[in-house]
């Protein structure tokens, strides 16, 4: 292709956004010209898909359940007041949460303060808090993250030597959607005998992140942990580091959380641009 065409092409396929700050070039990609015009039907229908599913639409035909990861980032587009009042809950008592935790006035039995993390989950429960943790932490942080993510028993021995001298200060997350995920249970089980063999109370250095009346819920509930928070069946564990899954060791770690959500908004609403210049 001529480099005059290939000018040509980039004027009109490069895409860029002031706000937020985000840019892409498929110019190069072997298209023909004419194919937004032959695809318009096909688009405009994928847009209509879009538009019920943000709106509530039944998408897990199956479980008959809704799919709203999109509320995560914008409360106010949720079809119903308890889902949005849930969310923004949710987020204001993470916040509050963490900053409790900095501050001291949540701290481990020994009366010290927690200064590390060991996020215990699988899948979603762990990948997207693993992908901004790494892109996103430096040696700056309050707290610093360890994860279980498999129940690979030598990777667990790397963690535990790791933090075997830490572990009184250190703040256990355990994910579990369902709440009854046995790679999940295995990790969780394998930390609370290392605290057990350490004199400490796990109990006294546990958060859970689950679904309402769980496995896990429940026994979060009668062992007296030091704080739950909801996983809803309208998101699933692929989209879900905007919930308390990603955004509670997001916050502990001293990232800012509300200007992630706005930032994952912003794009959404560039997302619902229907024309085609």
């Amino acid at each position: 292709m001529a480099e005059s065409s290939l000018w040509q092409r980039f004027q009109r396929y490069f895409l860029q956004y002031d706000d937020p700050d985000f840019s892409i070039d498929i110019s190069r990609m072997r298209f023909p010209e004419n194919l937004f015009e032959e695809m318009r039907t096909k688009i405009d229908k994928a847009f209509g898909a879009m538009s019920a599913l943000e709106a509530g639409g039944i998408a897990n035909q199956d479980e008959h359940r809704m799919v709203g990861h999109y509320w995560l980032r914008a409360p106010e587009m949720a079809p119903t007041a308890e889902i949005r009042d849930e969310i923004v809950r949710t987020n204001q008592r993470i916040k509050q949460f963490a900053a409790e935790v900095h501050s001291g006035k949540v701290k481990p039995e020994d009366g010290t303060t927690f200064e590390h993390l060991l996020l215990i989950g699988i899948g979603g429960s762990a990948l997207g808090a693993q992908f901004v943790s790494d892109a996103l932490g430096s040696t700056r942080d309050p707290m610093d993250i360890h994860f279980f993510d498999n129940t690979d028993p030598n990777g667990f021995d790397r963690i535990f030597e790791k933090t075997r001298d830490e572990l009184s200060r250190t703040l256990v997350i355990v994910i579990s959607k369902s709440g009854g995920t046995k790679e999940t249970r295995n990790g969780m089980l394998e930390a609370e005998a290392k605290f057990k063999a350490q004199s400490l109370e796990f109990a006294k250095h546990a958060v859970a992140v689950t679904g309402v009346e769980s496995d896990l819920d429940k026994l979060a509930a009668k062992s007296d942990w030091l704080a739950r928070f909801p996983m809803w069946d309208w998101v699933g564990g692929r989209t879900s580091v905007m919930s308390a899954v990603g955004l509670l060791p997001m916050a502990l770690q001293g990232f800012k959380i509300d200007q992630f959500l706005a930032g994952a908004a912003s794009m959404d609403a560039k997302t619902r641009a229907t024309g085609v210049d």
